[in-house]
């Protein structure tokens, strides 16, 4: 594999390798930003992979009181998976569960999309008979009793078809505390791209997969070739002066989000340098045999 070097950081002649994905977006409003955040994280909760998890989701934007349908403080949330009839099954189950019980929510449509995906129109049974169907400027909502006053929730929301999924960078380091400096940076300036969100915890992926396994029924299992404490036993990637890598995934409302977010992660990589961050950026994929959606490195260079 060639390699490029940008500031004394290895860069990868390679690529990340994406797929594509069904996502909608929704926004939550509440009385206070505290409480705006509260659902909305509890409802992205356990959504870090489509593997494990039916869904990956996180917080896209946070939304000023002059942004949100209602005039209160919001966060809009993004949601991504691979089918259209599982993406409405965890919207509902997440909004449901982590929405509709958050003190002082509402909750709206995020997204124009290509079809609606059903929010208020499915929930309203919650209200047993004393829900209210309400109109306003072109938009359906419901009004659900609830014990602090009412849930308004809009009746549907958006669904993309052009989504995209796993985009990623590996970040190689000479230390666990640098490795994770350099995914910290990458994943803070990430944060600042609308329409991309980085579904594991912090952003960060410490336990890289790769296809597959020795284990009937498991199909993916530890990216050995990136494991340090595997250097010498397997067919591995890192020298020896590589000692702790960590991996930022991405996914993205389209393909340019996944490509800006990844360009603006491998900048704040390149800017903190080699002695305080990543010795080395690389990125994985499948050959180009899976995933349409290619992001090559040296393409997203600053």
């Amino acid at each position: 594999m060639q390699k490029l070097t940008v500031n004394g950081i290895t860069i990868d002649d390679t690529f990340a390798e994406a797929f594509g994905m069904r996502a909608t977006a929704i926004i939550i409003t509440a009385p206070s930003r505290q409480w705006a955040l509260e659902a909305a994280r509890s409802m992205t909760g356990f959504a870090t992979s489509v593997i494990g998890c039916g869904c990956e989701a996180g917080i896209d934007v946070e939304l000023s009181p002059d942004e949100t349908p209602d005039g209160r403080p919001g966060v809009r949330v993004l949601v991504f998976a691979m089918s259209t009839s599982e993406l409405q099954k965890q919207l509902l189950n997440r909004v449901g569960q982590c929405v509709l019980t958050s003190p002082g929510s509402a909750c709206y449509a995020g997204l124009e999309g290509v079809e609606p995906l059903k929010l208020g129109a499915a929930m309203r049974y919650f209200g047993d008979g004393w829900q209210i169907s309400k109109k306003v400027g072109g938009r359906h909502f419901w009004r659900l009793p609830v014990m602090d006053g009412e849930f308004v929730c809009e009746a549907t929301t958006g669904l993309t078809k052009e989504a995209v999924g796993g985009g990623n960078l590996l970040l190689l380091a000479k230390t666990w505390d640098t490795a994770l400096a350099a995914a910290e940076a990458a994943v803070e300036a990430m944060r600042a791209v609308p329409g991309a969100i980085m579904p594991f915890p912090g952003g960060i992926v410490r336990s890289g997969s790769k296809v597959g396994s020795k284990y009937k029924g498991m199909i993916a299992s530890t990216n050995d070739a990136f494991a340090p404490v595997l250097r010498g036993q397997v067919r591995s990637e890192l020298d020896a002066e590589t000692n702790a890598v960590m991996e930022i995934v991405i996914d993205g409302e389209t393909d340019g989000a996944v490509r800006a977010a990844m360009a603006a992660g491998l900048k704040a990589v390149i800017e903190l340098g080699p002695e305080k961050g990543a010795r080395r950026v690389s990125a994985g994929n499948y050959g180009g045999k899976l995933g349409k959606f290619h992001y090559h490195l040296k393409e997203l260079l600053p």
